[in-house]
């Protein structure tokens, strides 16, 4: 138990240095200019990839960039969208990356998107069981553990939904990056700083998944533990 609870603090302490970190290159990478803003690096790449059904979109907010499979949207934050430099172009083709891989029918990403729904009822109620079990478990003395099961079953949807995330970010990524590349968009050192933020911005998806695996393995382990007793 108290090697969970030092490997968390370590995550904690790992997840604030990768966010920290990532902001500060994002930050450094956008005082590198080139000619295309985000919205048309963004559409450039759609249509070099023969992809016509996608529309950009400017959304409001910081790090809001996403791709919506569901209106075939590609959502860059109003920074991001307006921008020409390095860091705006990355997150931009990273983005556009997510629709290759939907129009290519990208397994990874079919098999997340699957997943969705379900996630999105774990997530809505995992925080209740969880905390319904283990109070259970205070008040009855380590008896009736089922019901921390049921939360622990949902909790492990998301932890599975994370892991499987990571290859469908890495994977836009490659493809972002390999598209960059051969366009000369960003050419030399303006690649290496392409490359060095998309790397920071997927680190902060791996830390997620092993915090959210960590978290698991704790409330499995109050869950055998009640089990031994029961």
């Amino acid at each position: 138990m108290g090697g969970i609870y030092l490997i968390s603090i370590l995550i904690m302490a790992v997840s604030w240095y990768v966010g920290f970190t990532m902001k500060r290159r994002f930050k450094e990478y956008s005082e590198s200019p080139i000619n295309l803003t985000g919205r048309e690096v963004a559409e450039k790449m759609l249509r070099d990839n023969g992809i016509f059904d996608v529309k950009v979109v400017s959304v409001p907010g910081a790090l809001t960039d996403h791709y919506n499979p569901l209106d075939k949207t590609v959502n860059l934050s109003d920074w991001v969208y307006a921008q020409s430099n390095v860091a705006a172009a990355a997150v931009a083709a990273h983005e556009c990356g997510h629709a290759v891989q939907h129009a290519t029918a990208y397994s990874w990403l079919t098999m997340r998107s699957k997943l969705v729904p379900i996630v999105q009822v774990s997530s809505q109620y995992m925080q209740w069981v969880i905390l319904g079990g283990l109070a259970v478990l205070m008040f009855t003395k380590g008896q009736m553990p089922w019901i921390l099961l049921a939360g622990i079953v949902l909790f492990a949807t998301t932890t599975l939904f994370s892991f499987i995330t990571l290859p469908v970010e890495f994977d836009a990524s490659n493809r972002a990056l390999k598209w960059l590349d051969s366009t000369q968009i960003v050419y030399g050192d303006q690649h290496d700083k392409a490359k060095n933020a998309l790397k920071w911005a997927a680190s902060t998806y791996v830390v997620a998944a092993l915090g959210s695996l960590v978290t698991l393995l704790y409330y499995i382990s109050i869950f055998m533990g009640a089990r031994r007793r029961d």
